[in-house]
């Protein structure tokens, strides 16, 4: 099962050529990972929504690191006013960490829509005091598994 996250494309995410460049396309899948992940305490919370404010994880003991990140680009992605279908999805859990899966779509509103990019994060969950990777905590396996599909096979 799949999120389906609308991000807003910004003027200034284009580059000369006229479309999002590298940079702001790392933005805009931050942007959906943390709409995705981060608990405000709003009726439009999701599912998967197990970090927030008072805590990171449990007891503010957890902090997050992004791992690797990778991108495959498939189509230029251009400027527009509505907003991208960013799809995201869990394709692996570990002891220790998670692989967040993304496909960039043309917004659902385009007759013929188009995927842009696909890409990977890789977050694991470190010990606050020590540093080291920590186990999952229980709760967060359990909001992730419904989201398990196959992994993305990046092009090499």
């Amino acid at each position: 099962m799949r999120l389906h996250i609308p991000i807003h494309r910004r003027w200034g995410d284009q580059d000369a050529l006229g479309h999002v460049n590298n940079v702001s396309m790392m933005k805009l899948l931050e942007e959906a990972r943390l709409r995705a992940f981060w608990r405000t305490g709003e009726a439009d919370d999701g599912p998967m929504a197990v970090f927030g404010e008072d805590t990171v994880a449990t007891d503010g003991e957890i902090m997050t690191l992004i791992a690797r990140q990778e991108i495959e680009y498939l189509l230029p992605t251009p400027y527009a006013k509505e907003p991208l279908d960013i799809q995201l999805w869990i394709g692996r859990i570990g002891g220790s960490s998670v692989e967040i899966c993304y496909e960039v779509m043309s917004p659902k509103t385009d007759a013929d829509r188009v995927s842009y990019a696909r890409a990977t994060t890789l977050v694991v969950l470190v010990d606050t005091k020590t540093g080291r990777p920590t186990r999952m905590p229980d709760h967060m396996r359990e909001a992730w598994t419904p989201y398990l599909e196959d992994p993305i096979a990046h092009r090499r």
